[in-house]
């Protein structure tokens, strides 16, 4: 029984096992060729065979052993198929090379450069030893050559043409190396400028906001300047590259990568890894080893060929989900059908095509060739994507152009000879490549799909770039699905078009994949940069008070202007409400009633005093100097009102400025009362002088005496630095506190000293008389109504300058109160009692025989 599953499954790989035989000879005895004659030959040498990346056994330490390891690379068979179109079209069309056909001589490319220098020699002299100056060509044919895909294949080859002067065009991507006229003057790139690849890879950067990135490309000088190009667009805008990875290439194919090379790559934080040429061995070498890692990654490319190459094609396989960049190109009318129509019996001598056929349908080789009866209606168009792709690729696009510069060409250079040369002497069949080049530099031709195509890499346009996805199916097919356009004529913000909801992103991802360093910042706070690493790689920190950022990953906080403040979130700047101490407000209102009351009251005590103006307690102790103080009391209780209410210039002026006029007043009043009561007990004989002095009202003079003193601070005060009206934007929070700043400091506390300096006196002189006998004797409620006062407002400095705002007003209001209600209650709240309530108290009669001389001295004065 296992011998027959044995037997069976030996059976089953026998067309495998017979095609390899027949195809490794066949590799060994074909010269790898494809001639088709003509008038003028083009050459050309495309990569049909190559290493075969899947084999699991290779050491990539080790020399490639030919007969096993090198396949045919079906997908390139295409270049072939475009050459052979384009020289067709042009044969068939009357209007170029009339009278002139065009022959093709197609070769595929070894991987030795050695082997790659013999074909060309051979090719350029029909010699397979190198001898100088001789050929065994008797009349040459060739015009140019077409090389690629790589640039290094097509440096390589150029330095052996750039002898014979002899013109080569590449269909490979545009390399700015090969620009070097003095190194390549024979050499012309057909591809579009690639100048505007990186605006385009990094247009999708921005677009998806990924920031944190990983590239991959080859260890030559194509991949050099491809790092250097891309690393300056993307530092211009802002994103950084987690790692930049090389690999060796021997001739087109990966040579040597090592295992640590790879997990480096995997393990990285970067979601998004782009890879500059075809590097279909990466997924080749990472499909079954490091798929838990490979799922999770964004693959960007740079070519379509790369999506065409895999072996497998499933939703979990690595591939899917992959976005390339290609220059956009028409279609070219009639390829397809060609392709569907290229079969062995139509092209018998096209070796490739037979290799093609045998791998492809299991035909079996003769002589290196398929039996006519083996699949005689099959095509091309029945081989799955994965295998064989219709659509016309970038580097077949190339080599039809190419083509058709090089006829183009010709017939300019044909017509310019005839032209110049006399008719005896013509012939149009001799020429030398070499003439070829001054009308290859300036051709211009507009290709059957309406493109431009200009040989000259300086007058070459930023062409527009397709964005296609790869979407694997589960049928295991694999379709690429043109998701948006990259079109760098357009105006900026509108170059980048993208149809996001038709892309399928690898199968980890349930929704866009971020590729970031760190999370962005949200607004309300702002980046700073970790130490020792990129500016992508961050933390973030709040904003400062009163700061905000309105947008993601800012660097800076920015400030509120003073007439705003920043929310709670510090998102916004929110405009600041403009506040004072009003009427309206509760405490405001307090203060205002509180205020009135006080004068109200201070009114209805001198109605008293005045009704009760003869009794002895009233005319006690000077009885103009009681009305005076009660008078100025009432208006120093309605001063608070000047604090209260929108500040204005006359407010701000009269708030400090009338209060001191007015406790002046006030103070030089209870100075004169204490002056007087110390006079009249120390009178003891009648004609002294200070009798004489008392009976003249000399204490009255203390009053103007130090009002005058008042008014000259006052006005070197309003000269110098006079109150004025202040916007407070720092006390309090989301508000703008509307008060009056009192101008000049100095001025304020040196007013305010002065004041306290009177009270100082005040008490000292009521205080030397506290103890002198009398019945009316107010020297006590004098002395300690001036300490309540000197208390009030030592008390009140340390607190007004530790307040801000609006508490600051309604400190200075307090303290007003106070000290005006401490003169108040203490001198005369006494005298009320007596007055209403104990009149028996208020007659001359009670006067005691002790002090009776000096009580009716004060009575009189």
């Amino acid at each position: 029984m296992l011998f027959s599953w044995l037997f069976i499954s030996w059976f089953l790989q026998m067309p495998t096992l017979i095609w390899d035989i027949a195809t490794s000879s066949c590799l060994e005895e074909t010269k790898h060729h494809l001639y088709q004659d003509g008038s003028a030959i083009i050459g050309a040498f495309f990569p049909i065979f190559h290493l075969d990346p899947l084999k699991e056994t290779r050491n990539w330490e080790t020399p490639f052993d030919i007969e096993n390891e090198l396949k045919v690379k079906v997908q390139n068979y295409q270049l072939v198929l475009a050459m052979l179109f384009a020289i067709n079209e042009i044969n068939w069309n009357s209007d170029i090379l009339p009278n002139t056909s065009l022959g093709l001589e197609i070769y595929t490319l070894p991987h030795y450069e050695r082997n790659i220098l013999r074909n060309i020699f051979h090719w350029l002299t029909g010699l397979n030893t190198f001898i100088p100056n001789f050929s065994c060509r008797q009349q040459s044919k060739l015009a140019a050559a077409l090389t690629g895909v790589s640039w290094e294949t097509s440096e390589n080859i150029a330095r052996l043409l750039n002898l014979y002067k002899f013109p080569q065009l590449t269909f490979g991507p545009f390399n700015h190396v090969l620009t070097d006229r003095s190194q390549f003057p024979s050499l012309y790139q057909v591809a579009p400028n690639g100048a505007s690849l990186f605006c385009a890879i990094v247009s999708l950067m921005l677009y998806f906001n990924w920031t944190w990135v990983g590239l991959l490309t080859t260890d030559d000088h194509s991949g050099v300047q491809f790092i250097s190009d891309l690393t300056k667009e993307l530092d211009k805008n802002k994103i950084c590259m987690a790692f930049v990875r090389t690999v060796f290439l021997l001739g087109e194919e990966i040579y040597n990568v090592s295992h640590d090379f790879w997990v480096n790559i995997l393990e990285s934080s970067a979601k998004v890894i782009i890879i500059y040429t075809d590097i279909t061995f990466i997924f080749f070498e990472t499909e079954n080893i490091y798929r838990k890692f490979t799922l999770g990654k964004v693959w960007i490319t740079t070519s379509k060929l790369l999506g065409s190459k895999y072996s497998k094609y499933n939703m979990l396989s690595l591939s899917h989900g992959i976005l390339t960049f290609s220059p956009h190109h028409g279609e070219i009318l009639g390829f397809t059908k060609f392709i569907q129509e290229a079969t062995p019996i139509k092209y018998p001598d096209d070796s490739f095509l037979h290799f093609v056929w045998s791998l492809s349908f299991n035909c079996p080789l003769s002589d290196c060739k398929i039996l006519e009866n083996c699949m005689p209606n099959a095509s091309l168009e029945l081989l799955p994507g994965k295998i064989f792709d219709m659509v016309i690729s970038e580097e077949s696009y190339n080599v039809y152009n190419a083509v058709y510069t090089i006829a183009n060409s010709l017939h300019e250079m044909i017509l310019n000879q005839c032209q110049i040369q006399p008719q005896a002497n013509k012939n149009r069949n001799t020429y030398f490549p070499w003439q070829l080049h001054p009308f290859l530099k300036n051709i211009q031709v507009i290709n059957s799909a309406g493109d431009h195509v200009v040989l000259d890499w300086k007058r070459k346009t930023d062409p527009e770039y397709d964005i296609t996805n790869l979407w694997n199916l589960p049928t295991g097919l694999s379709v690429f699905v043109n998701v948006g356009r990259y079109s760098p004529s357009s105006p900026q913000g509108q170059r980048l078009s993208l149809s996001e909801y038709m892309i399928q992103w690898p199968i980890e991802f349930t929704e866009i994949p971020q590729s970031v360093c760190s999370e962005s910042c949200t607004p309300g706070f702002r980046k700073i940069i970790q130490e020792g690493k990129l500016t992508c790689c961050f933390d973030c920190i709040p904003c400062q008070e009163n700061e905000i950022s309105n947008e993601t990953d800012m660097n800076q906080c920015m400030k509120c202007p003073e007439t705003h403040y920043a929310n709670a979130e510090k998102r916004q700047c929110l405009k600041k409400t403009v506040t004072f101490l009003s009427y309206d407000d509760p405490l405001g209102m307090g203060l205002t009633i509180i205020s009135m009351g006080f004068s109200a009251l201070t009114a209805l005590i001198i109605g008293v005093f005045v009704n009760y103006r003869d009794t002895a307690i009233v005319k006690a102790n000077n009885r103009s100097l009681s009305y005076i103080l009660l008078i100025t009391l009432t208006h120093c209780f309605l001063c608070p009102l000047f604090f209260i209410g929108l500040p204005n210039t006359v407010t701000c002026i009269l708030q400090e400025n009338l209060l001191r006029l007015l406790f002046t007043i006030a103070l030089s009043c209870v100075l004169a009362k204490s002056i007087t009561v110390v006079m009249a007990f120390q009178i003891t004989a009648p004609r002294r002088k200070t009798r004489w002095l008392l009976f003249l009202r000399a204490p009255n003079l203390v009053i103007p005496v130090c009002l005058l003193v008042q008014v000259i601070f006052t006005s070197i005060w309003l000269g110098t630095s006079p109150p004025f009206v202040e916007m407070d934007v720092q006390s309090e929070h989301g508000y703008i506190i509307i008060l009056c700043n009192k101008g000049s400091g100095l001025a304020f506390h040196g007013t305010l000293a002065y004041l306290g300096v009177m009270a100082i006196a005040s008490y000292i002189m009521a205080f030397l008389s506290r103890n002198l006998p009398d019945i009316f004797n107010e020297a006590k409620f004098l002395a300690f109504s001036m300490l309540v006062f000197c208390s009030v407002w030592v008390t009140f400095l340390p607190v007004y300058h530790s307040t801000t705002g609006k508490t600051t007003v309604v400190m200075e209001i307090f303290s007003i109160l106070a000290s005006s209600a401490s003169i108040l209650s203490l001198i005369f709240a006494p005298k009320c009692y007596v007055i209403l309530f104990r009149s028996e108290k208020n007659t001359l009669h009670q006067i005691r025989n002790k002090g009776h001389h000096r009580s009716k001295i004060l009575f009189k004065i």
